[in-house]
């Protein structure tokens, strides 16, 4: 679907989704025009009610026994990101970020010097950072797949990567943090299953905004936050394992009394579910918020939301296309909710904070963030706005007219 076509479609989309009801469960709207989702999305009140409960409820009983009390409601945090992303509640592990969820699969995976992780170009910061720790501490070698003409992995010199390399571990980015990119994980996802290669991938920037389906995808493991276009909390995340990985006994590096038994004195048994990849402390109040937002971004309908989101933001670069010293930054065939762009005539500071007077929340992005893509694109920076189902049509006419008057003004 074309930009133009997907912008069409949010007036049809809105007769599945009640924005001012939606507008009136988050009261941040209240209060700014939020436009950066991809960074935190707006808590709904269901959220914030789940987690202050829990607190008071602490605060009247004790943290021990208010956990207990409320067993029943922890355990749907399993069942309820289970049925968001297609899969078994065994076989989710909370945990307290994307980026530690990621840190501890990649802690599970016996690396030896000579091994090789394939991945893209758009894999995200912090993972090709971990990558590059892998490298020296393991010597491992790190191989990404060249870009397709029209943006993202090719898909097919990557397969042919696979089939060179014999990766120990195929990853990949679904959206990153620095573009609109959707990268193309459920075709990544077929070779790795047709040539058995361990596959993970970092869904941070999708859950919440997209569809997910870890069976499409094919991956082995799938890591993500709960904060950003989920609308959880901060602190919170998750990690899918598959039941291929649980069955080889994949454990992370350093696990803990809440993942495995010790079973005598110079031996443990890891757990058989998910819970191995998580620790014995947790933030009930978070993951407790954490399972009301998923249980509210279910009760909207992620597919009614696939549709609005992305189309909100394509109408964004719409407007934005045709404002004088405004770059379009995103790239590739399918692209999500994140509209990223440079500015000629100012600084990335001043123009943010600019926007921030005006009430508008946005977020920057810098070279090292993505020295691949913005290499690439030879800009130094850029300002990302990402808005949400909640949002509304006028927002994005505002939020447009607020940079082309900022950009016209310009700055010394």
């Amino acid at each position: 679907m074309r930009e133009n076509d997907s912008a069409s479609e949010i007036g049809r989309e809105a007769l599945h989704l009640d924005v001012p009801a939606l507008r009136a469960d988050t009261p941040g709207c209240r209060q700014v025009i939020h436009f950066n989702n991809a960074g935190c999305g707006l808590l709904a009140a269901p959220v914030l009610d789940a987690m202050v409960g829990h607190l008071n409820l602490e605060a009247r009983m004790g943290g021990y026994e208010a956990s207990a009390a409320r067993a029943a409601e922890v355990r749907e945090f399993y069942t309820e990101t289970a049925a968001l992303i297609n899969t078994a509640p065994d076989n989710i592990a909370f945990a307290g970020s994307a980026t530690h969820a990621y840190a501890n699969a990649l802690s599970s995976i016996p690396f030896e010097p000579g091994d090789t992780i394939l991945t893209t170009r758009d894999d995200f910061v912090s993972n090709q950072i971990a990558f590059l720790s892998l490298r020296k501490r393991f010597g491992v070698r790190i191989v990404h797949a060249p870009d397709a003409p029209e943006g993202g992995a090719d898909v097919e010199a990557m397969a042919a990567l696979m089939r060179t390399h014999r990766p120990r571990l195929v990853s990949a980015t679904h959206v990153p943090t620095n573009s609109g990119l959707v990268s193309p994980v459920a075709d990544i996802g077929r070779h790795c299953r047709e040539l058995d290669l361990l596959y993970l991938v970092d869904a941070c920037q999708s859950v919440g905004q997209l569809v997910i389906d870890v069976e499409e995808i094919g991956c082995d493991l799938l890591t993500a936050t709960c904060r950003k276009f989920l609308r959880g909390p901060r602190g919170s995340g998750f990690l899918y394992v598959s039941d291929r990985v649980l069955r080889t006994g994949y454990e992370p590096l350093f696990i803990d009394m809440h993942g495995a038994r010790w079973t005598e004195p110079g031996g443990y048994e890891p757990v058989a579910t998910a819970a191995r990849f998580e620790e014995w402390e947790f933030p009930y109040a978070t993951v407790l918020g954490s399972a009301a937002a998923t249980r509210y971004a279910r009760r909207v309908g992620i597919e009614a939301i696939e549709q609005r989101t992305p189309a909100l933001a394509a109408r964004l670069r719409a407007r934005l296309e045709a404002v004088p010293g405004v770059r379009l930054l995103d790239r590739g065939p399918r692209l999500a909710a994140l509209v990223t762009f440079g500015v000629a005539g100012w600084q990335p500071v001043p123009f943010k904070a600019a926007l921030d007077a005006l009430g508008i929340n946005s977020a920057l992005s810098y070279r090292e963030f993505a020295q691949f893509d913005f290499g690439d694109k030879g800009v130094e920076w850029c300002l990302r706005l990402s808005p949400h189902y909640y949002n509304t049509e006028e927002e994005v006419d505002h939020v447009a007219e607020a940079v082309a008057d900022l950009t016209g003004r310009g700055r010394p």
